[in-house]
């Protein structure tokens, strides 16, 4: 019954995300550009792909940041042209999608505030897709209250940066924690407003939003080890939602060591390879750097099952899923490419190999 009236707004903009998705670098692609000797070769074996010649302005030598910066501006030219021509609901969903960007930018320019950096450098290093009016201003802000008052207050932020008023001055800490609740809200608020959209979206996006919500979770437990974050303070930055809600949230908010972690995701059969034998013997073995070598298994497991979530999403047509998918997934690609970039660059060959492909 869903596919009934779907396609009178939205088939043109579903039709037109499948097609961009069709582009996505296959296996072979992949295979060609690990044999690039240099970024000369990197850029023309890239140009045979839907990417295009979208570095001939560029001078020699050519950056792994200019790659980078480049093939995120097609992916937001791709993001404006859908969400310029979607209508209500998906327009609102679309609208979704760039409020992670914003948080992660007021955040940024906070932090650099915080140390000193350069206005302009900060607003540069910003992601295009979470820009907007009153941005410059944070720069000025030396507490939440004020940041809240002067900027955020009529932004869509708004409301998920309420509960950080109490937060005292900004230090690094605290802004740790204003990132981590401000993103805690805005997945529940995302939950909520899928949910609205009825089945099959909500199905969709309730998975891949349960996923990372307790892929923050657990983010959250393990950075939090040996630090000045109080057990009542953890338990505060977990999303009430994901497949670890609510048993597997109250265990984690006491958890003291990686193997208690390991055994909340025991309990979720797709969370049970993020700890294999080798990953907990290499903890109990490296003593102190155990929990940052789990960390750092666990980012790239993450990595991949958000990677498969998002393939499982354009298997069902007649629902928005495929436009969040999409957006993570060239992200993803976006990565593998400046890893290969970086690797051919630094002569860095024997760690080439250590991206994600797609498909």
């Amino acid at each position: 019954m869903e596919g009934l009236f779907f396609n009178v707004n939205n088939g043109f903009l579903e039709g037109i995300v499948r097609g961009y998705k069709s582009g996505t670098l296959t296996q072979a692609h992949y295979a060609s550009l690990i044999q690039c000797e240099t970024l000369e070769d990197f850029k023309t074996q890239l140009s045979a792909t839907d990417y295009g010649n979208f570095l001939s302005n560029e001078p020699s030598p050519l950056s792994t940041a200019t790659i980078a910066d480049k093939a995120t501006q097609i992916l937001v030219d791709q993001f404006n042209f859908l969400r310029s021509n979607a209508v209500e609901p998906l327009s609102k969903f679309l609208d979704y999608i760039t409020y992670a960007y914003m948080i992660d930018n007021v955040v940024l320019l906070i932090t650099g505030t915080l140390h000193e950096r350069d206005t302009h450098e900060l607003l540069g290093r910003c992601h295009p897709l979470g820009i907007f009016d009153t941005m410059p201003a944070l720069c000025v802000a030396t507490n939440v209250e004020e940041l809240y008052q002067s900027v955020l207050v009529e932004t869509p932020l708004a409301p998920y940066f309420r509960d950080c008023l109490s937060a005292a001055d900004l230090d690094d800490l605290n802004i740790e924690i204003i990132r981590n609740t401000v993103y805690k809200a805005y997945l529940e608020d995302f939950y909520n407003y899928a949910s609205t959209l009825g089945s099959p979206t909500a199905d969709v996006m309730h998975s891949i939003l349960a996923f990372e919500a307790d892929r923050r979770t657990i983010n959250i437990t393990i950075n939090s080890f040996d630090t000045e974050l109080s057990k009542e303070q953890r338990a505060k930055l977990f999303p009430a939602i994901g497949r670890l809600f609510p048993a597997g949230n109250n265990i984690l908010a006491r958890a003291d060591d990686i193997d208690q972690v390991r055994q909340v995701c025991e309990n979720v059969g797709e969370y049970r390879s993020f700890f294999d034998n080798s990953t907990s013997a290499s903890a109990q073995s490296s003593g102190d750097l155990g929990d940052l070598g789990v960390a750092a298994q666990l980012e790239d497991r993450f990595f991949r099952m958000e990677v498969h979530l998002n393939k499982l999403s354009f298997l069902q047509q007649f629902q928005y899923g495929v436009f969040y998918s999409y957006m993570k997934l060239k992200e993803q690609e976006i990565r593998n490419i400046t890893w290969i970039a970086e690797c051919i660059a630094q002569d860095a060959r024997d760690r080439i190999h250590d991206f994600i492909p797609l498909f």
